[in-house]
């Protein structure tokens, strides 16, 4: 017999929403697909000169079918799905959807899009607007969005917290950038050690819902120091009568405010940590951090590597060509630059290129190989770095590894080469200078792919920032120094 289940009348079926990304994507053709739409109506409209009243009426017709069009696609989303769509989107247009999102996602959408599109719907949203949006915010998420927020909606939304919630705020306010106290949630389940389970279980079902991603509660005593933790799981599982100092665990991970949040990531990676406890130097608890924050770290982290990497900081995709130039054009200066003084070199050997005139086909081999094997040195250098396992006392153990690795994949790769510039050149003699220079260059590439990201780590660089653009004018004017400069002493 099959169980049914009978459903009240006038009481309306919620059908679940699958998330899919690709729901996003779709959506947000659609909506390019109207605003192209009303791009025309508009061209058209100013073009029109005749009966300029059935015009302006066929016109606001238009337009409030695009608006509902727009209204209908946006409000059916996630919040993150509407905060992809609006990054995608040119200032304008990103502005224009953004009036069109209902209010009640205003908050959401708000700490989910990235900080560069963040500024330019904060400056088309009027003042009652941003109150009303950080107004449901806990104070942790207002912190986030305190260096947008203009000074004054700061100040009306404080007047609405509660003493504990505005001394919260001041304290996220207070702590660095990068630091586990500029992420730290102020949302947690705390309970003495002192008491049964069935107490606890029983406080529990009296708060409205779990904070997000509660995997364990907090142990503390009246002065609010951390003492161990209670996993949910070892909640459920054990007998009610137990006392939580019985079943607690005191071998757990604490973070402190001041930690760097990579280090934290790196933490939560290691253990496989859903949340952990931050105390501060009295060992009080203040705060947790939670997966959610971290993986936002870890995002962040990985997107401002790649882009450093090219010598590049974070950018509005749609920003005006001005601001573009300022970020994109020192470090293309820089290897401009650099590219000259290579160029400078292998000048200097204009007449051994113009007494074998092969050479000058074969030396970008010896440049391009020495950099392609640096970067890729550089690359797992970055890497390890980044989850802290490199340091001052193994940095020469690794210099070393990297050149035996690389004397190794060059013996045997440029074997491969020589036999090419035998054939191309039909001398010996080119082929043995082409292995010796291409060895030769792997292993500058691969010494300096350590040694450039630890340095500028040691003097407080980003270890990534226009690393591969130093590394490529060392390899290139290096590489184009030791092929010409062989060939200038063996083959003339």
């Amino acid at each position: 017999m099959q169980d049914t289940q009978a459903v009240p009348e006038n009481e309306p079926i919620i059908i679940p929403r699958r998330l899919d990304p690709e729901d996003a994507q779709q959506a947000l053709q659609k909506l390019q697909t109207i605003l192209k739409r009303q791009e025309v109506v508009e061209a058209l409209a100013k073009r029109q000169n005749e009966d300029e009243e059935r015009s302006n009426l066929l016109e606001g017709m238009l337009l409030r079918q695009h608006e509902n069009e727009i209204k209908a696609i946006v409000n059916d989303l996630h919040p993150s799905d509407i905060a992809f769509i609006l990054e995608s989107l040119p200032v304008v247009e990103r502005q224009a959807v953004w009036q069109l999102v209902n209010a009640e996602h205003d908050a959401d959408v708000l700490l989910e899009v990235d900080d560069w599109a963040r500024e330019s719907l904060i400056e088309s949203m009027d003042h009652q607007d941003l109150v009303a949006a950080t107004g449901t915010m806990d104070a942790d998420e207002i912190a986030d969005l305190a260096a947008d927020l203009p000074p004054d909606v700061i100040a009306e939304v404080q007047k609405g917290l509660t003493d504990e919630e505005r001394a919260q705020l001041i304290e996220a306010m207070g702590y660095p950038e990068d630091t586990v106290g500029a992420i730290m949630d102020f949302e947690m389940v705390r309970v003495r050690d002192d008491v049964s389970l069935e107490v606890v279980l029983r406080y529990l079902r009296r708060l409205h819902e779990l904070p997000d991603h509660t995997d364990q509660i907090f142990v503390v005593d009246r002065q609010d120091k951390l003492l161990g933790t209670l996993a949910l799981s070892r909640l459920l599982v054990s007998e009610p009568e137990v006392q939580v100092a019985q079943v607690m665990t005191t071998d757990y991970l604490a973070l402190h405010p001041l930690d760097s949040d990579a280090d934290a990531a790196g933490a939560f990676e290691r253990y496989d940590l859903v949340s952990a406890p931050v105390v501060d130097d009295q060992g009080r608890l203040i705060g947790r951090v939670t997966i959610a924050e971290v993986v936002d770290v870890i995002q962040e982290d990985s997107q401002e590597q790649a882009l450093s990497r090219a010598g590049l900081q974070e950018e509005d995709m749609f920003a005006p060509i001005l601001d573009a130039m300022k970020n994109r054009g020192p470090w293309l200066l820089v290897n401009l630059c650099t590219a000259s003084i290579a160029s400078f070199v292998a000048s200097r050997f204009e007449e051994t290129v113009s007494h074998i005139v092969i050479l000058a086909f074969l030396m970008s081999i010896v440049a391009g190989i020495g950099g392609n094997s640096g970067n890729q040195t550089m690359t797992m250098i970055i890497r390890a770095m980044a989850v802290g396992r490199i340091s001052g006392a193994n940095a020469w153990q690794l210099v070393r590894r990297e050149a035996s690795v690389t004397l190794l994949v060059g013996l045997c790769g440029s074997v491969i080469t020589a036999g090419f510039a035998r054939f191309i050149s039909d001398s010996w003699a080119i082929a043995a200078v082409m292995m010796i220079a291409m060895i030769g260059n792997m292993l500058i590439g691969a010494t300096l792919g350590v040694l450039i990201p630890i340095l500028r780590d040691r003097f407080g660089k980003d270890p990534a920032m226009g690393s591969s653009v130093l590394l490529t004018f060392a390899t290139d004017t290096l590489g184009f120094f030791l092929f010409l400069g062989l060939a200038s002493v063996f083959l003339i």
